[in-house]
């Protein structure tokens, strides 16, 4: 079989240390497919990652055929297959959105436009550096000839936290739930949803309803504690452990892109794709949506019902995509 180029972008940071050693164990594209690896950072974070890359072949990986770090895009992505965009400028005290708007179209421009100058034709991304749906759409508008449809944002991670909290809610196995959604942006907007989801082959909202004591008691846990704290995890994380929650994040990815090219197995889960129109959502937006794949990509999940509360949710945070989008159109970065 031929070996899968990926191109890891940050690849200094933690979480690109927290992902590359188990991409190259082979758990996000299986254990029978050889991988080479392109380590892309700044040229500060070039010893660092150089020193990652020694770490990597001191693994001995059987399946790791070449590890290469550099500073250059172009280069980065030359044939790439798959392009996971972790590095990203984060927001630093007094910055005011519009400016890391600015500074985050600086760095996923220019790496939209390498990879449609010298990625493979089936290359595939996942943008996880945030504010990751916009820094997806900037990076789609500038990759030239690249299906937008190729590029996806990472909200599998709040996927995975509204899983673990709804399981230990029910005091139930995450393997028994199935079902959750996340809709809208990666931010504190989002819309954690189990209205579709089950447990153990049972409705979730009907088991809460007969946990909390009634319907009533069970949306008032929704919306004061269940989606807040799955909005705002990373913060929590960060409180407690003193550092940002970059395994978890690996974790995520590592996921997303597993299930995006390998498929969902018949199942579904949550992603930021782009909008054809779908529940409403302006056409073009990197929104996330249920999505399922069966291997050739995301596709969104279009016959599930949204009530009144969930269409309210979904469309505050519908808003502030449109806003985040018009702020970098007029920057001209779309």
């Amino acid at each position: 079989m031929d070996a899968t180029t990926i191109t890891v972008t940050g690849a200094a940071g933690q979480i690109g240390y927290a992902l590359l050693f188990r991409v190259a164990a082979g758990e996000m594209l299986g254990h029978d497919r050889p991988v080479r690896l392109r380590l892309l950072e700044i040229p500060a974070g070039i010893r660092a990652a150089e020193g990652t890359a020694l770490e990597l072949q001191d693994g001995a990986f059987p399946l790791l055929q070449a590890v290469e770090v550099t500073d250059d895009p172009r280069a980065a992505f030359a044939g790439a297959n798959v392009a996971m965009l972790v590095g990203a400028r984060p927001r630093s005290a007094g910055m005011e959105r519009g400016d890391l708007l600015a500074a985050n179209g600086g760095i996923f421009a220019p790496q939209g436009a390498a990879i449609a100058a010298a990625a493979a034709a089936d290359v595939r991304v996942v943008v996880v550096g945030n504010p990751a749906n916009t820094n997806a759409l900037i990076a789609a508008a500038s990759a030239d000839g690249v299906p937008a449809e190729r590029f996806t944002a990472l909200t599998r991670l709040d996927h995975e936290r509204a899983v673990a909290q709804l399981a230990a809610r029910l005091e139930a196995p995450v393997a028994d739930v199935t079902g959750v959604a996340i809709w809208g942006n990666h931010s504190a907007t989002q819309f954690p949803d189990i209205a579709h989801a089950t447990v153990g082959g049972r409705a979730a909202p009907e088991l809460l309803a007969e946990r909390l004591g009634g319907t009533d008691a069970a949306t008032r846990w929704l919306d004061e504690e269940f989606v807040p704290r799955v909005a705002r995890r990373g913060a929590e994380i960060i409180e407690v452990r003193g550092s940002s929650s970059a395994a978890s994040a690996a974790n995520a990815a590592l996921r997303h892109v597993r299930d995006d090219l390998l498929g969902t197995g018949g199942g579904r889960t949550s992603a930021a794709v782009v909008s054809h129109g779908e529940y409403g959502v302006p056409e073009g937006l990197v929104c996330s949506f249920p999505v399922t794949s069966d291997g050739s990509g995301y596709r969104i999940v279009e016959d599930l019902d949204l009530d009144d509360r969930g269409c309210a949710r979904l469309g505050a945070s519908v808003a502030e995509l449109v806003e985040e989008r018009d702020a970098v159109r007029a920057l001209g970065l779309i």
